[in-house]
């Protein structure tokens, strides 16, 4: 039985219209459908924040989140953030900021830093703290993302600094 539903969503500023069951969680619509792979299976219980998309301008974890909840609403993943042109300022600090190991969580960090600094464009370390208290990094013990989601925070505001600079303000 094929209980298939069509639904319209709004991806990286794009419409596409898929089929899908009504129980399908929005991350298997984007990585098997949609062949946007950034987002990552982590847990698939929303403790790790790799599937995190970014929905109305809200960090969402996109295993817990129903594909047809997010019909009408702007959804952002990390392919949406890359500009056609390099990197985005995000992503830069972070690799400027040592801000990844594996990389494999880095699309949910990268995702959850957008969220934030949409919101607060300049964020103190114990905001920057509790943003990413969902992500889960198994390889960096976290200093090098704070600085980098710092880092990020100066260039998007026109005040670039060098990770040296940064990294004096991280309380580790």
């Amino acid at each position: 039985m094929n209980d298939k539903r069509l639904l319209t969503l709004r991806v990286n500023g794009v419409e596409r219209t898929v089929a899908a069951h009504p129980q399908d969680v929005l991350l298997d619509v984007l990585r098997e459908t949609m062949d946007l792979t950034g987002s990552k299976r982590g847990c698939d219980m929303g403790t790790c924040g790799c599937c995190t998309v970014v929905i109305d301008g809200e960090a969402r974890l996109s295993c817990l989140t129903l594909a047809a909840s997010a019909v009408g609403k702007e959804i952002t993943t990390v392919e949406g953030v890359t500009p056609a042109t390099g990197m985005h300022p995000i992503q830069k600090a972070f690799v400027e900021c040592g801000g990844s190991q594996c990389g494999f969580c880095t699309p949910g960090f990268i995702m959850t830093t957008t969220a934030l600094l949409s919101r607060v464009p300049d964020p103190t370390e114990l905001e920057v703290r509790e943003a990413i208290s969902g992500n889960m990094c198994r390889c960096t013990g976290y200093v090098k993302i704070l600085e980098a989601v710092l880092k990020a925070s100066k260039e998007m505001r026109g005040e670039a600094r060098s990770p040296e600079e940064v990294e004096f303000e991280v309380v580790r």
